[in-house]
């Protein structure tokens, strides 16, 4: 669409609607927008844009509702970002500075992403934390029971009890974890096992079994940490937005519930030019998101992990892009720390 006032139009058209639900007139526009057109012209451009299908009219009204191809050319045309107010940047980093705890900063960055938004916000575990072994204990909870716990620099603790094949002494136990704490301490979580073989190699041969099993373990659990997981909030949001939906929003549940979908969706995710992506509606069509946006961006290292929100298609995508982006960023920052 290659006519500026005909976008400020639609432009026009998106922001009453989003704010609104209602379908809007050539009559509101004139009186709520400085278009410096008549009526009789903004009429004229509405029709020429339902003619190109940027817009619809839902019912027999003079108003008009934007269609997927509207919200995309209206994405399309926000050359820049707005950034968030010095407020709202001053709550973020304090919000999210307040932690250093993986599983802590996640839950709180889905919670103020979703309100920031008012949408289901969904936030990736980093891939690539850079997270590194802080500590490792053994912990003889019975005969041939070891608990095996794992503590990360930054505050994860995963444990798996673990049942031996030998009834070995309890002083070998704290020997073999002094071996294998001294082999993996601040280690990346993810570059645990070749230590361990050698830690395993270094141990009593009577007990090499056993020391295998504990091995094992200790990097079962280092891979968990890396695992790709999402964590989500706000779904509350959808049932307040029913109306936007033409079909039930059980199928968009549904889908949220079922994190190889969702995770698949945001790798195939790439930023444009302005850090975010946008998919709307029918760009979702594989997927029962068909009906809802997308909105989502990289953090961390090499932005290899994604956050984002969903919600319906009548979205303030200018308010949602900048708070989406500026969520990554701090993230970005911490995990950088």
């Amino acid at each position: 669409m290659n006519q500026p006032r005909r976008l400020e139009v639609l432009s026009a058209i998106v922001e009453d609607y989003v704010h609104s639900r209602e379908p809007v007139g050539s009559k509101a526009l004139v009186e709520r927008h400085n278009l410096g057109v008549s009526s009789a012209t903004v009429r004229n451009d509405m029709a020429a844009l339902e003619e190109a299908g940027m817009v619809t009219a839902p019912h027999e009204s003079a108003g008009r509702i934007p269609t997927d191809k509207g919200y995309r050319a209206f994405v399309d045309q926000i050359s820049s970002i707005k950034p968030l107010s010095a407020a709202e940047r001053r709550a973020i980093a304090s919000f999210l500075d307040s932690t250093d705890e993986v599983d802590r900063m996640m839950e709180k960055s889905v919670r103020l992403l979703s309100q920031l938004t008012r949408q289901v916000a969904l936030v990736q575990y980093p891939t690539k934390t850079g997270a590194k072994v802080r500590h490792l204990e053994f912990v003889t909870m019975a005969p041939r029971i070891v608990l095996v716990v794992l503590i990360t620099h930054r505050g994860g603790v995963s444990q798996r009890a673990v049942e031996v094949p030998d009834d070995v002494p309890e002083e070998f136990v704290v020997r073999l974890r002094a071996k294998f704490l001294d082999k993996v301490l601040d280690r990346s979580v993810g570059d645990l096992e070749q230590p361990l073989v050698s830690a395993v190699a270094e141990s009593d041969p009577l007990y090499r079994e056993t020391s295998s099993l504990l091995a094992a373990t200790v990097a079962i659990l280092g891979r968990g940490e890396q695992e790709e997981r999402l964590v989500m909030a706000g779904t509350s949001y959808l049932a307040e937005s029913t109306e936007d939906f033409t079909r039930s929003i059980a199928p968009i549940l549904d889908v949220l519930e079922e994190q190889v979908v969702m995770l698949r969706l945001l790798s195939e995710i790439d930023n444009d030019a302005r850090g975010v992506s946008v998919r709307i509606g029918h760009e979702n069509a594989e997927t029962p998101l068909s009906d809802a946006s997308v909105v989502a961006t990289g953090y961390g290292p090499d932005l290899a992990s994604k956050l984002g929100v969903v919600g319906p298609t009548r979205m303030d995508y200018p308010g949602t892009m900048s708070a989406v982006r500026a969520v990554a960023r701090y993230l970005s920052r911490i995990l950088h720390e």
